[in-house]
C-alpha cells in the first residue's frame, strides 16, 4: 500500500507534529489517510500512548479498524482495535483504536486529560457533524488548560483546512493529492412525476449494459433502498445485490464492502452512509439521484425530523468519486448538468440546525456556562443554547444558573440524549431500568425488531431474533441498564412508563374515530396511519414523529393506561373550572376539566362554577361570534334602523351598528346576563330597553323628530316606517287611509320624502310612490275606475286630495253619520 498518495505526504505530517501539538491534513478520497496515517505514528517518539482515531459512522469505524489489522497481519483487537455504541474490540495491546465521535465525547468528559492517550485523528471533519465540532472543542481545551503535548489532527477531504488551522493555533497545513483515475460524468436527468425508485432503478440498469464494474446507488433512507431493490428484481445470477446502511447487521455491512467471494457484479444499494470513509471493492460506476436526507431540528415544535432535500456540490462530488477509488470510473446523475450550479455548495454544520440540548448539558459538565466560549469553526446559535436550556431545565437537569444538578450528572454520565438518559435513570426508580434500556436500544437503532409503529411489537420481534445485531443491541441494553442504580420491582404498563417519562410532551390522545388525528400534551398534532393496530387505542406514548410540527407522522409509539398518566404527572394535571361558551347553542355548559399541559384528561358538568364567570363567557361569547346570537326583537333592530338613519342625516345620535355596540359591550350587556346561561334568556324588551340607555334621552327626542317609527295617516291609522327598506323609509297602507292628504308625507325635517306602498282593501300592491299629489293628479283615475269594480263597497273618489279619509266601507261610513 506504500503507493498510496497519502504516503508521500506523512514525512511533512510527521515533522509537523514533532515541532508542534497540532496539524491539519486535507487529503481527498482515495489518498488513504484514514487507514495510513496512525500506524505511521505508532513509533514516533513522543507518541507512546493510544491513538484515537475518530470516525463520523459506526461501519467506517469499524472497517477501518478491520483493514488497518489485516495490513498488519493481525487479528482486530490486537494494535488496531475499535470502539461504537454497539459493538467494540479492544485488549491491553490495542495501541489505535478507532471510534464514534459521540464514544469520544464521552470518554473526555469522564476523563478530561486522556490519560494514556498521545493522539486524536479527527477523520472527515469536513462533515461538520455536531459530536465531531463537538469532540474538537473538547479537545482543543483540553490541550490548552491541561495537556499541551497532546497531538490533534483534524483531517478532511475538502479544501477546508485554512478554517481548521486558524481554530487551532495557526497549525501547519499538509495537503496530499487523491487517488486519480479518469472520471466520466453522465447526466440523465429525472422527470418532476418521476418516483426515485423507478428513476434509479431505471438508471441501474442502463448502467449495467453500457459501463463495467460493480454499481454504488445512493438512495435517501431504508425505504427507497426497498422499493428499488424490488423494480430490481429478476437482474440474473451474475448479479449480487447488497444493501448498506446502519440499520444492518455487521455481516451484511462487511459483504457490501468486501469482493464477491463468487466474483458476481456487484450492486450496492446505500445511504449517504457510502459517501466517505468506506472503498467498496469493485465498484466503477455511481448511480446518484441528487437527494440526501438529513435530521432538522424544528425548534418550535421540539422535535427532530427527518428532511429530504438536494444534496450539496460537495457531496455529489464525494460520491462520483466513489466511481474512481480503483480505477476509471462512471457517474450517472439524475439531473441536468446546469442545475449542478444550483445545488448548495457544502451541507450544513449540524451544530447550526441540531438540538443542542446534550451539548449544552456536557458543557455545564465540563464547567463551561455558555458553551460559545469554547473554540468552534462556526459557534452554536444563541436562541438554540437557549431553548436547550429551557428543555434541560424542565428535565431536572440544570439549576437557574445553568449548572448541571445531581440528576443532570447522572444523565450527563450515561452516552444517551438528554431525554433517553433521564428516562433511564427515572424508570430506574421504578424497577424499570432494564425495560428503558431496551427501549432507549430500540429509538436508537432503526429497523431493529422491524419498524412497526408499535414500539412494544418491534420488542417482542427483536425478542425473537438472533442475528449479530440483534444479540449486540441486548448486551447493549444490559450494560445501560447496569449503569444506573434500580430499586427493583417493577409496574405494568412498562414500555409505555418509560417513553412517556422520556417525551411527557409527546403524550397524545386520539380525537377522531378513525385514530388518525391526535393532540398532544405540547399542543402538537400528530398523524397515524388508521391502518396501525394503534390506531384503536384512545392513549399512546409517542416516542418518535417525523414531518411538519402541525401534523408530524407518528413513527414509533404505544399504547398508554390513563391510570399510569395519572400515576406519572398528577402533580402536573390541574383541575380547572371552565365556562366554555358554545355558539351552537349560545349557551354555556360549566364544567370542571382535568388537564395535562394542552391536552383535556376528563371533564363533566359543574354545577358550582361562579356566575360571574358564566356572565363573562357568555360576553366573551357575543364578541367573539357577533351580535346575531342575542335575541333581537322587532322593535330593537327598528330601533337601530333607525338611528342609523338618523346619523346619515346628521342627527348626533350613538351608533347603533354592529362595530359601535362591539366596541362599547362592557356598558350595555353585563346586566342583561346577570343569572343567564344561554343568551336566547335575554328578554327581548329589556335589549331595546338597553340600545334606548345608549342613545339617552335628548338623542331619542331627537331620533323621534328626525326619524319616527310611525307613519299616522289622515284616517288615524299607525304604521311602522321601515327604515332598512331598499329604496328609503317606506310605509305601506291603503289608498282609502291617504284620502284628503294633498301634500307628501316626509321625515328628516321634511328632506327625505317616504316611500308610500298603496295597498288595496285586499293588501294587494296599487302603486308606489314618492309624490302623491303627482298620483292624485296623474294615475288615479285610472287606478280608481279598476278598483271600483273589483272593490265596489269602498270609496274611490275622483278628488281623492279633497276627499274625507276612512278606512271603513261605504255602508258603514254612512252608518256612522247616521248614527252622529
Amino acid at each position: 500500500m506504500s503507493g498510496l498518495p497519502i504516503h508521500s505526504v506523512l514525512p511533512q505530517l510527521l515533522a509537523a507534529l514533532q515541532a508542534r501539538s497540532s496539524a491539519v491534513l486535507v487529503a481527498p478520497p482515495g489518498a488513504g489517510k484514514t487507514t495510513a496515517v496512525a500506524p505511521a505514528l505508532l513509533d514516533e517518539q513522543w507518541c507512546d500512548g493510544e491513538i484515537l482515531l475518530l470516525s463520523p459512522r459506526r461501519i467506517a469505524a469499524r472497517a477501518a479498524a478491520e483493514r488497518m489489522a489485516e495490513q498488519a497481519g493481525e487479528p482486530v483487537g490486537r494494535t488496531f482495535g475499535y470502539a461504537t455504541r454497539m459493538d467494540s474490540k479492544r485488549s491491553a495491546a490495542t495501541r489505535v483504536t478507532v471510534m464514534t465521535e459521540g464514544i469520544f465525547v464521552a470518554r473526555i468528559q469522564a476523563d478530561p486529560e486522556l490519560a494514556g492517550v498521545s493522539t486524536i485523528l479527527f477523520d472527515e471533519v469536513h462533515e461538520r457533524s455536531l459530536d465531531s465540532d463537538f469532540g474538537l472543542a473538547l479537545a482543543l481545551d483540553a490541550q490548552s488548560g491541561l495537556r499541551p503535548e497532546l497531538r490533534i489532527v483534524a483531517m478532511s477531504a475538502t479544501l477546508d483546512g485554512a478554517r481548521f488551522a486558524a481554530l487551532m493555533d495557526d497549525a501547519p497545513v499538509i495537503e496530499s493529492a487523491g487517488l486519480s483515475h479518469p472520471l466520466t460524468i453522465v447526466h440523465l436527468g429525472r422527470g418532476n412525476a418521476d418516483r426515485i425508485e423507478d428513476a434509479v432503478a431505471g438508471a441501474i440498469r442502463l448502467a449495467l449494459r453500457e459501463a463495467e464494474g460493480g454499481v454504488l446507488a445512493f438512495l435517501p433512507g431504508v425505504a427507497e433502498i426497498e422499493r428499488t431493490a424490488e423494480r430490481l428484481a429478476g437482474l440474473g445470477p451474475d448479479i449480487a445485490l447488497h444493501r448498506l446502511h446502519g440499520s444492518l447487521d455487521p455481516a451484511a455491512q462487511r459483504a457490501a464492502i468486501a469482493p464477491d467471494p463468487d466474483r458476481r457484479r456487484k450492486l450496492v444499494l446505500a445511504t449517504a452512509i457510502a459517501e466517505t470513509s468506506l472503498t467498496l471493492d469493485g465498484i466503477r460506476i455511481v448511480v446518484d439521484p441528487g437527494l440526501a436526507r438529513r435530521p432538522r431540528y424544528d425548534r418550535a415544535a421540539g422535535m427532530t425530523r427527518l428532511v429530504t432535500e438536494r444534496a450539496s456540490q460537495a457531496a455529489a462530488t464525494q460520491r462520483a468519486g466513489r466511481a474512481a477509488r480503483q480505477g476509471p470510473g462512471t457517474a450517472y446523475r439524475l439531473w441536468e448538468e446546469a442545475a449542478t450550479a444550483g445545488l448548495p455548495r457544502f451541507d450544513p454544520p449540524e451544530i447550526l440546525e441540531a438540538d443542542l440540548s446534550a451539548l449544552v448539558l456536557d458543557c455545564a459538565r465540563w464547567g463551561v456556562a455558555d458553551p460559545r466560549t469554547l473554540r468552534w469553526i462556526d459557534p452554536p446559535p444563541a436562541a438554540a443554547i437557549d431553548e436547550a436550556r429551557t428543555r434541560l431545565r424542565a428535565l431536572g437537569a440544570i439549576d437557574a444558573d445553568g449548572r448541571p444538578t445531581p440528576h443532570g450528572t447522572a444523565i450527563a454520565a450515561l452516552p444517551l440524549a438528554p431525554r433517553l438518559a433521564h428516562m433511564l435513570v427515572r424508570a430506574g426508580d421504578r424497577g424499570l431500568a432494564a425495560v428503558a434500556a431496551r427501549v432507549a436500544v430500540l429509538l436508537g437503532e432503526r429497523g431493529l425488531g422491524g419498524n412497526d409503529v408499535d414500539l412494544e411489537a418491534r420488542m417482542r420481534r427483536w425478542d425473537g431474533e438472533r442475528g449479530q445485531r440483534a444479540e449486540a443491541a441486548r448486551r447493549l441494553a444490559q450494560r445501560w441498564a447496569q449503569m444506573v442504580d434500580d430499586s427493583g420491582g417493577s409496574t405494568g404498563d412498562a414500555a409505555a412508563t418509560c417513553v412517556a417519562l422520556a417525551f411527557p410532551d409527546r403524550v397524545a390522545r386520539r380525537r377522531d374515530a378513525s385514530g388518525e388525528r391526535w393532540a398532544s400534551v405540547g399542543g402538537r398534532g400528530f398523524r397515524l396511519d388508521p391502518a396501525s393496530s394503534l390506531a384503536r387505542s384512545e392513549w399512546l406514548a409517542v416516542a418518535e414523529t417525523q414531518g411538519m410540527a402541525a401534523g408530524a407522522r407518528i413513527l414509533t409509539a404505544t399504547p398508554i393506561d390513563p391510570a399510569t398518566i395519572d400515576a406519572l404527572f398528577g402533580e402536573r394535571i390541574v383541575t380547572e373550572r371552565i365556562a366554555a361558551f358554545d355558539p351552537a347553542t349560545a349557551s354555556v355548559q360549566p364544567q370542571r376539566q382535568r388537564r395535562l399541559g394542552a391536552l383535556k384528561l376528563a371533564s363533566g358538568p359543574d354545577s358550582d362554577v361562579p356566575r360571574a364567570m358564566i356572565q363573562s363567557a357568555l360576553l366573551e361569547g357575543v364578541r367573539t361570534h357577533g351580535l346575531a346570537l342575542l335575541p333581537w326583537s322587532d322593535a330593537a333592530d327598528a330601533l337601530r334602523r333607525r338611528a342609523a338613519f338618523a346619523r346619515a342625516h346628521g342627527a348626533p345620535a350613538a351608533a347603533l351598528d354592529d362595530v359601535s355596540l362591539l366596541d362599547r359591550l362592557d356598558d350595555w350587556l353585563p346586566p342583561l346576563l346577570a343569572g343567564k346561561r344561554r343568551l336566547a334568556a335575554i328578554d327581548a324588551d329589556a335589549l331595546t330597553a338597553a340600545l334606548e340607555g345608549l342613545l339617552g334621552w335628548d338623542a331619542l327626542q331627537t331620533l323621534r323628530r328626525l326619524a319616527p317609527a310611525r307613519f299616522e295617516s289622515p284616517a288615524g291609522s299607525s304604521h311602522a316606517i321601515d327604515y332598512g327598506a331598499e329604496g328609503g323609509p317606506r310605509v305601506e297602507l291603503r289608498a282609502q287611509a291617504l284620502f284628503g292628504l294633498a301634500e307628501h308625507p316626509a321625515v328628516a325635517a321634511g328632506a327625505v320624502p317616504l316611500v308610500l306602498s298603496i295597498v288595496s282593501p285586499a293588501g294587494r300592491p296599487i302603486q308606489t310612490t314618492r309624490d302623491l299629489p303627482g298620483f292624485w293628479a296623474g294615475s288615479w283615475a285610472a287606478v280608481a275606475r279598476e278598483m271600483r269594480g273589483r272593490y265596489p263597497r269602498h270609496p274611490w273618489p275622483d278628488d281623492p286630495a279633497n276627499a274625507r279619509p276612512t278606512l271603513r266601507t261605504k255602508n258603514a261610513d254612512a252608518r256612522a253619520r247616521a248614527s252622529r
